[in-house]
């Protein structure tokens, strides 16, 4: 080195090429103690590049308000550990004032922003709780007559004409059903009939002729009856459908909409609340979060009495479409069996493109179709 430090103020310590003292050399140099009371803040590190004459220095300065002594020792360290310290010394900054200032270094950590999913079902659920808690506060407030409601009388009334003509196609649908069960039974009845006529036809040579005529008329009316069998059938499976799919439809949608008729009077008397009462730091988070929601189910409270509208709209039109021709075939079919003339019964059939399933014959197969 150009340069050697005084050995009096300082000793040399070998290191060797990975940083480690040399334990070998270690009566060759007196140690220091450094006193007690010297503090961290008393100690400086400087580290230099490689091309420097001191690779690494190491000061300890005297603790202030001791009377003792600086002692001063200096460390000449190998290239390896000259920059094990240059890196460990780059966490401390001595600006020209004399204060130190340590900056922490380390690995970055990146918040997760990733939303735990326990959380999200637990916010879920209480947003659920409230929601169920205003709904059912408004039902019983409207049942005590306490609470205020919105009603669209048109809307309203057309919703309950829908529900009473329901209960009364459900009563025809019923009555229809009793009539094809009973027709049945008869046509059955009928043609068990017309086989024990033709049986004793053929085994009476007295009454040959008046068992044939009687075997012939039952079984002309056991196949009339078959036809009209068919009819009926078809008119219940067109006003089951108008009943139980069309009408039920429409009022599932009048179910939603009498739900968010709640859920928007529940949220509008909340708001009316908040605004009855003060209005201060506390309360103005709380009444503009109600706008809030207020606002939401409003917008959600209109489109399904859009919805609702237009849904009864369509329904009465497709309702009076079907009930005409299903009518026209109810009363076509019935006339024409009870008057006897068959001719007639197999045109309406025919009218209303139904087809008849002959009993004991089996539907074709798909190569049979083919």
């Amino acid at each position: 080195m150009a340069q050697e430090s005084p050995k009096n103020s300082a000793a040399e310590i070998p290191v060797t090429s990975n940083g480690e003292v040399d334990d070998s050399h270690e009566h060759s140099f007196n140690r220091r103690s450094i006193p007690s009371g010297l503090g961290l803040s008393e100690t400086q590190i400087t580290s230099h590049g490689f091309d420097s004459t001191k690779e690494g220095v190491i000061e300890a300065g005297a603790f202030q308000g001791s009377p003792a002594p600086p002692l001063p020792s200096v460390m000449s360290p190998s290239r390896v550990a000259a920059s094990r310290l240059a890196q460990q010394g780059s966490d401390v900054l001595v600006p020209a004032g004399g204060q130190r200032t340590q900056t922490k270094s380390g690995p970055v950590i990146l918040a997760d922003e990733t939303k735990n999913p326990a959380m999200e079902k637990l916010e879920l659920v209480r947003k659920w709780s409230l929601n169920t808690y205003k709904c059912t506060r408004q039902i019983i407030s409207e049942k005590l007559g306490r609470g205020s409601r919105t009603v669209d009388l048109e809307l309203e009334a057309q919703i309950d004409i829908l529900r009473d003509n329901k209960k009364k196609y459900e009563n025809i649908l019923r009555l229809a059903q009793t009539l094809s069960t009973q027709l049945f039974q008869m046509v059955h009845t009928q043609r068990q009939l017309g086989d024990a006529f033709a049986d004793l036809s053929l085994k009476s040579l007295e009454l040959h002729e008046e068992f044939g005529y009687n075997a012939d008329t039952q079984k002309l009316l056991a196949k009339n009856g078959e036809t009209l069998l068919g009819a009926i059938n078809f008119f219940i499976a067109s006003v089951n459908t108008l009943v139980n799919k069309t009408i039920e439809d429409t009022l599932l949608t009048v179910k939603q909409y009498e739900s968010a008729r709640i859920e928007y009077d529940a949220y509008r008397t909340d708001l009316e609340e908040l605004n009855l009462g003060p209005r201060d730091a506390n309360t103005l988070p709380k009444i503009e979060q109600s706008q809030h929601l207020f606002q939401a189910h409003k917008e959600k409270y209109d489109k399904m009495r859009n919805d609702v509208s237009i849904k009864l709209k369509f329904l009465e039109e497709n309702k009076v479409k079907v009930l005409h021709n299903q009518l026209v075939l109810f009363h076509n079919a019935i006339a024409a069996y009870f008057a006897g003339n068959q001719k007639q019964l197999e045109q309406t059939l025919k009218q209303f493109h139904i087809k008849l399933k002959t009993p004991g014959v089996d539907a074709p197969s798909w190569l049979e179709e083919q």
